[in-house]
């Protein structure tokens, strides 16, 4: 099946050798997003900003390959830090409707950039 790149100008660029988004077939997946602007700024220093911010990013490579939140079935979220659990749950809860997709979270040892978070998601296409 072939694949597709998404690009967007409206996340942030990819800062190595991967895409934002692939789509193949009906799905896309977006890589990691992490809580920077497009223009490059981190948020490192407020959880929720950097949630809101991540799943910003996880909506804007969404929408360049033609689909919403609406379409997404699952969600990796990486905190650096569990004790952030209960506040990006807050700021997810705002960004998907019921039912929600099917999600996993995970402490990691360390993000790219020493981001406190990334967000993925797999969204299908109607």
């Amino acid at each position: 099946m072939p694949r597709t790149p998404i690009v967007t100008d409206a996340a942030p660029a990819a800062i190595g050798p991967y895409s934002q988004g692939m789509r193949s077939g009906s799905l896309v997946f977006t890589s990691g997003q992490l809580p920077a602007t497009a223009d490059g700024n981190l948020i490192t220093d407020d959880i929720p900003a950097a949630a809101r911010q991540s799943l910003e990013n996880v909506r804007a490579v969404l929408m360049a390959a033609g689909v919403s939140l609406d379409h997404v079935v699952k969600v990796t979220v990486f905190l650096r830090d569990m004790t952030d659990f209960a506040a990006v749950n807050e700021v997810y809860a705002t960004y998907f409707g019921d039912p929600a997709p099917t999600r996993s979270c995970v402490q990691v040892a360390r993000l790219p950039k020493d981001a406190p978070l990334e967000i993925e998601a797999i969204a299908v296409r109607p």
